[in-house]
Formats: C-alpha cells, sequence, structure tokens
C-alpha cells in the first residue's frame, strides 16, 4: 500500500458528506487487541488484574496454531491491527517470536508489554528479528524498596531499569507504565522526568481498576484522582514534543485537557474508553472481554470465530451503543470521555454504571462538549504534495490504520513552513518537533531505518 492508501483516524462524530469525501464503513472495529498468551509470571504484582504468578501452568494457554487461527481472523475484519503480546509475564513463552512473527508478518504492528526482569540482549533482538516494534515496561517507582515489594520480587527494579538500557542500545521504541497508587503519588513528576531521561517515547498512568489482585487494594479518591489529572495535565504539557503522557483508565482526563489546554494534541483524538469499541482483550485460554480490566466474557474463540463473536455479541454491541448510567448519562463530557466502564463494572457489576471514581459532577444542561477531529479510521484518501520515494517508504512502515494521520501532519508542516515536497530530511526535521506518540508509532516509523 503506497502513501496513496492510508487509513484515517478514529472515533469520528460522522459530518455530512459533502461528495469529495468517501463513503465508509464506519461499524465499531477492533484495531488494538491486547493479548494475554499466559497467566505464568515470575512476579506476583499487588494490582495484577489477571493475579498471575509463578504457580499457573501453561496446560490451557492458546497454542501457536490457534495463535495463527485467531490472528486472520481479526485481520479478516482489520487489516492491519495493533497486538499488545502480553501476560502475565510473555517472555516466558518460548514460542513468544513464533507468534509475534506471524503476526508482524501478516501485517500486524506487534508490541509486548513485558514487566522486564527477563528481557536480555539477547531476548530483545530475537523479538526484534520476529518483527516486534516497542515494548512496554512496567516501573512504580523509583524507590526499589517500594517497586519491589509492589511487584513482590526481590531486585525487579534493577532487572527492569538494565532491561530499558539494553532496549536504548537496541533502538527499540518503550514506553514506561505507572499505576498510581497512595504509595507512590508522590512520585508522580520524578517518575515522569526520569522516563523521559532515559528515552521513554511515552509514559503512560494507570489508574487502579479493582479487578483481580487489585479489588483488595485501596486505591485514590476521586478528589485525589483528580489532582493527579490536573498535575498530569501540566506535565504533558512540559513534556510536549519529546515524551507523550497519557492517563489510562481514568479517562475523566480529557476534561481537563479541554479546559486547562486547548493546544494539546490530545484533543485530536477522541479519547472516550475504546473499551468494546476499537480495543478487547483475549485471555490466556482464549475468551474474549471489551478490555483486560473489565472480565465479563464477550465469546470463546475455541468455539466461536472473532468476527462471530465481535459482530454478534451482546456485551459487546452494549459496550458499543449503550448509554452509560448516572451523572456519566448527563455529562456533557460523555463523548470524550464516557467514564472506565471496567471500574463502573468493578464497582456494581453493571458496565453501564456511572464511574465513581469521577470527582466532577456535571449539571446535565450543558450542550455536549464534541471531539475536535474530523477524520476516521477506514477513509481513502491522496497526499496533496509529492512525496520522494523514500520519504514515501517511511510512511509504509507505519500502521495503515493511523497512517493517515502522519500523512496529514507532515503535510501540515511542510505547507506551513514553504515546502513543496516530502523529503526524508523533511521527516526528520519534522519528527524533532512532533508530539511523540507510542501507540501511534510515530518516532519509529519517521526515522530513517537503520
Amino acid at each position: 500500500m503506497s502513501a496513496t492508501q492510508y487509513i484515517q483516524d478514529f472515533q469520528h462524530t460522522p459530518e455530512e458528506n459533502d461528495g469529495t469525501t468517501p463513503t465508509v464503513d464506519t461499524r465499531p472495529l477492533p484495531y488494538v487487541v491486547s493479548w494475554n498468551l499466559t497467566k505464568r509470571c515470575d512476579l506476583a504484582c499487588a494490582h495484577c488484574y489477571i493475579s498471575a504468578g509463578s504457580w499457573h501452568t501453561a496446560d490451557d494457554e492458546l497454542t501457536v496454531s490457534e495463535c495463527r487461527r485467531i490472528t486472520d481472523e481479526i485481520m479478516a475484519l482489520t487489516p492491519a491491527p495493533m497486538f499488545i503480546l502480553t501476560g502475565g509475564e510473555p517472555l516466558l513463552r518460548t514460542d513468544l517470536e513464533e507468534i509475534a512473527n506471524y503476526a508482524s508478518s501478516q501485517g500486524a504492528t506487534v508490541v509486548v508489554g513485558t514487566n522486564g526482569t527477563g528481557l536480555t540482549e539477547d531476548r530483545i533482538a530475537s523479538l526484534k528479528a520476529a518483527g516486534v516494534m516497542g515494548f512496554a515496561v512496567s516501573v512504580d517507582s523509583l524507590n526499589s524498596t517500594y517497586h519491589d515489594r509492589f511487584r513482590h520480587g526481590d531486585g525487579a527494579l534493577e532487572l527492569t531499569t538494565a532491561a530499558i538500557d539494553r532496549l536504548q542500545e537496541a533502538e527499540m521504541d518503550f514506553i514506561v507504565q505507572t499505576t498510581i497508587t497512595p504509595g507512590n503519588r508522590d512520585e508522580l513528576s520524578s517518575l515522569v522526568a526520569w522516563s523521559a531521561e532515559r528515552g521513554a517515547v511515552s509514559f503512560n498512568l494507570y489508574f487502579l481498576v479493582e479487578t483481580g489482585r487489585g479489588s483488595t487494594m485501596r486505591t485514590l479518591t476521586a478528589a485525589q484522582n483528580d489532582d493527579v489529572l490536573r498535575e498530569l495535565t501540566a506535565l504533558q504539557r512540559e513534556y510536549r514534543g519529546r515524551m507523550l503522557i497519557r492517563s489510562k483508565c481514568q479517562p475523566q482526563w480529557m476534561r481537563h485537557i479541554h479546559e486547562q489546554d486547548q493546544e494539546s494534541p490530545l484533543l485530536n483524538y477522541s479519547t472516550r474508553c475504546p473499551c468494546g469499541v476499537q480495543y478487547c482483550r483475549i485471555t490466556p485460554e482464549g475468551k474474549v472481554t471489551p478490555c483486560p480490566y473489565l472480565p465479563a466474557v464477550a465469546g470463546d474463540l475455541r468455539t466461536q470465530s472473532f468476527a462471530e463473536i465481535w459482530e454478534t455479541s451482546p456485551l459487546l454491541r452494549d459496550m458499543q451503543t449503550g448509554t452509560p448510567k448516572g451523572k456519566c448519562g448527563e455529562c456533557e463530557y460523555r463523548k470524550v470521555c464516557g467514564g472506565c466502564r471496567a471500574r463502573a463494572y468493578a464497582r456494581t457489576g453493571d458496565h453501564l454504571a456511572a464511574d465513581d471514581s469521577c470527582f466532577y459532577e456535571p449539571p446535565g444542561d450543558l450542550p455536549l462538549v464534541q471531539p475536535r477531529q474530523s477524520v476516521t479510521y477506514g477513509t481513502m484518501a491522496a497526499p496533496t504534495l509529492v512525496w520522494t520515494a523514500e520519504a514515501d517508504g517511511r510512511m509504509q512502515r507505519i500502521p495503515s490504520f493511523v497512517r493517515s494521520v502522519v500523512v496529514k501532519r507532515v503535510e501540515d508542516y511542510a505547507r506551513r513552513n514553504g515546502h513543496a515536497e516530502i523529503t526524508p530530511e523533511l521527516l526528520d526535521d519534522i519528527r524533532k518537533d512532533m508530539p511523540i506518540d507510542f501507540s501511534k508509532r510515530l518516532p519509529f516509523f519517521l526515522r530513517k531505518k537503520s
């Protein structure tokens, strides 16, 4: 597929078609799949949503052949998904490279979510050779006592930070993921600064959902969540252009972004929780759930095809078309936030219930805040500037479902700066100025391939 054929960004509120824009299928599609390949893990983290640990066995895990079939079924629905291969600890699967290689060879963007303790130089090299494009590594504190206790593993922080150094040396993109708790709340700015200094392309802050082992943990209050989101808003402004900062499982952040930072690139995306809409999870034994933190089962891939589950599951249809209840349904931010459906389920048993981790009380009579962007996955369009062959080649390395976002931003930059042609040198300049977003793969794909 050339740069003249690319698929536009996601979660569009349909606008009137003037006849110049191609009509596309706007049904929700699974563009991102979080795939728990195992419950086995060398650690036993306090918050683990899948209750992973060393006592689990591989007996009921999906086989490589089953993973290949499921990959084919997913890609029959959406030709360029992102697969997040995780666990438990996915590095404990000796066939991880085989699974990753098949998915990447079929056109999926493959990343690995790991605790990092087993990420040796050889393993990084083998996964890179298998087509893995990046890693998500968990760091919950810069204090080894806290991190190791939280992860239930002596020396875990030292091993993980050493793995991050190896990823840098291997020129592999990585993100740092932190779960915020009352115990590490005061470390937030330090963790962000440390991640940027280490070269992370993104820092993802997770807000605990009380599921799995996390069901017994103490969470932040709604007021404390609001304070964190306010600080996170300032941090994402401070690190813009150097490292993307994102909130996970707390979509209420979008209210703060709308209110405090109208220049934020996050406003270019409709970041309402994608749970069960553009995103789903596959468990080690082949069950499909709306997301990793919402364990309600939509279907079983050992008895059903992925398409059957995605297109006929009442649960997924409810996630895609149902209206949140309580204050989430009355809130003017419901199209850009909508509350965390997993947390609502964890606390009430109802995935459409109000998310009471939110401090905001909507008045109920304000106009809806609409997503800013006006592009959609699936729209085909042509670049309006000339692209050299090498520049076009770099575009081929971008997952098709976000390629149009990159192309549009590149051409907008070129016009603003008086360029009529897109060259590799221009891409190098643009990459320095662009907000970095690991999930959209901008940094890796814009740079020259080594």
